[in-house]
């Protein structure tokens, strides 16, 4: 077989390039193992935890009325049920995808690949039979995108150990789960667990959670997951596993008093890696470095999303590959983002997009910062939630917005409007001076510029 474009991989960086290089008017074909378009974000991971999530909230909601006088007897749990309902969304999801790829007329594969050279792909069929073995190919784009680390020494063969696609799954409601990794994934599959009634432990090596953001950013968080969480222990780690019977004996090292503890069940959530081995590309000009991403594309081989680098985000992967494809169809195109944004969609939710103040300190650049805590917000106060903070990252020279940071409930809906005023180089004065709606959570964006400038209504600030 011969096609102008393979792209190799299935998921929102490969669907999106196959998809707009379509549009442009390249022939295009997927080459993808798994039985459904949508990569390992629609089949398990960003939407499925996404749609568990919202049943997480909605629990939370419902203690939370109490407050106000309202309450409702204990939530009966159908895990049947639950995982249809989520089943349903992935099948949704997935079969528009399998339209939008008819209609383009990009012809989908379902196979292993490898590459013989730059320009030829073996194809070991998966599902139904294909005519040949070999596809050749003018260019590919290489898609392939990450799979769960793993901890030798934590791998058991046992499904009490899980990885976060195991969890997933929902093979139950253990009475207690240890999460190994205090990373957005273990903190987000954490609370849905928490959530339907388990009693869940976190462990991280480090001395915070969620290393990667602001630590104002993640202190609300902790306090709240402090006491949804049975325990969280920094500055531990986890020395060893072992099955007895029916629980998990794990031996910890480090901050902990009991060092030897047992779980229904232990999920390892300690990262991602990307997807190069096993797929021949020794065989081309395309180089890897020793995390497995790829650091020099081949002339006919382009690589984006997870497999090309940090971070590795679905929003990322889409838009990397529609630059690829307008690229290869001859259109000037290149991806230089100023900010691509991060959501941790926990409860309450960490966002954060451009230049954070940890990253400004660490490299010793002047910055200076205006945060509008939400206690000061009526829309925080009508809902309950005033525990959020909406935070600007300023160029103290240029006075534009670098970066932003938003920790609350929604706070992943609210960082696009961050996201656009980074991209279109706003400064402060742009975002105070743009009447937002009262009263609303978004409205803290505009409040936060007003710190800045000293003409906040609802904080006080000195002479």
């Amino acid at each position: 077989m011969d096609t102008q474009l393979v792209v190799l991989g299935g998921g929102p960086g490969g669907y999106a390039a196959a998809f707009m290089a379509a549009d442009l008017g390249l022939e295009t074909t997927i080459v993808d193992q798994e039985p459904r378009l949508g990569g390992v974000c629609l089949l398990r991971g960003c939407i499925p935890s996404k749609a568990l999530l919202h049943v997480a909230k909605a629990l939370h909601e419902t203690k939370h009325l109490a407050d106000w006088g309202v309450t409702f007897a204990a939530p009966r749990i159908d895990l049947d049920a639950l995982r249809a309902r989520k089943e349903k969304v992935i099948a949704t999801l997935s079969g528009g995808l399998a339209q939008l790829a008819k209609k383009r007329k990009v012809r989908v594969i379902r196979a292993r690949a490898a590459f013989e050279d730059s320009q030829t792909l073996r194809l070991e069929p998966v599902g139904d039979p294909v005519p040949d073995t070999r596809l050749r190919f003018a260019h590919c784009i290489l898609a392939t995108g990450s799979s769960p680390a793993k901890i030798p020494a934590l791998s058991l063969p046992t499904p009490r150990v899980m990885n976060s696609d195991g969890a997933l799954e929902l093979p139950d409601v253990p009475e207690s789960l240890l999460v190994v990794g205090g990373g957005y994934i273990g903190l987000e599959m954490g609370t849905v667990y928490a959530a339907l009634g388990s009693r869940v432990t976190v462990v991280e090596m480090l001395d915070g959670l969620l290393p990667g953001a602001d630590r104002d950013l993640v202190k609300p968080l902790s306090r709240r997951l402090e006491k949804d969480f049975e325990a969280i222990y920094l500055s531990a780690k986890v020395a060893s596993l072992a099955e007895k019977h029916d629980a998990i004996e794990v031996t910890f090292e480090g901050d902990v008093d009991k060092k030897t503890q047992r779980f229904s069940r232990v999920l390892v959530s300690v990262g991602r890696r990307p997807n190069s081995a096993g797929l021949g590309l020794e065989k081309t000009k395309v180089e890897v470095d020793a995390k497995g991403f790829v650091v020099v594309d081949d002339p006919h081989i382009l690589a984006i999303g997870d497999v090309a680098g940090e971070p590795m985000l679905a929003h990322k992967a889409a838009h990397e590959g529609k630059v690829a494809a307008e690229v290869l169809a001859g259109h000037p195109a290149t991806f230089a983002p100023r900010a691509i944004p991060a959501v941790v969609f926990t409860d309450p939710e960490v966002a954060w997009a451009g230049v954070t103040e940890t990253e400004a300190r660490q490299a010793g650049r002047a910055i200076e910062t205006a945060v509008f805590p939400w206690g000061a917000s009526g829309r925080a106060q009508a809902v309950g939630r005033t525990e959020g903070l909406t935070k600007w990252v300023v160029d103290p020279t240029t006075r534009r917005v670098i970066g932003c940071g938003i920790v609350g409930a929604g706070a992943g809906d609210l960082i696009g409007e961050a996201v656009v005023a980074i991209e279109m180089g706003a400064s402060v004065e742009d975002l105070a001076l743009s009447i937002h709606p009262h009263p609303t959570l978004g409205e803290t964006l505009g409040a936060a510029a007003e710190v800045f400038l000293g003409t906040a209504t609802d904080v006080y600030r000195p002479r």
